[in-house]
């Protein structure tokens, strides 16, 4: 159970947290805002890096060998991979 609320909640604060920084870069004047033609690509990037934020939990649980925990972040990580393969169907392929 541990695992499946892991594997939940960790892209989506991730999410949240990459977006942050993306916006505090562009509020400082480091990173240009976004044009409507890149939106696409910077959210397909940032979800990206935000279900990669997964690696994190399941590397700590692989090297304290909690298994049943790696299972349960498997489960909503290859969900939520495939809806972001679904939803940037037409751009990827």
């Amino acid at each position: 159970m541990i695992g499946l609320a892991l594997g939940a909640i960790v892209p989506v604060v991730g999410y949240l947290l990459i977006d942050f920084i993306f916006l505090q870069l562009q509020n400082m004047g480091l990173m240009d805002e976004v044009k409507i033609m890149a939106y696409s690509s910077r959210e397909r990037t940032t979800t990206l890096i935000a279900l990669c934020c997964n690696l994190i939990p399941f590397n700590i649980s692989r090297k304290r060998r909690w298994d049943n925990t790696m299972r349960g972040i498997i489960f909503p990580t290859l969900i939520y991979v495939g809806f972001w393969i679904y939803r940037y169907y037409a751009v990827l392929f």
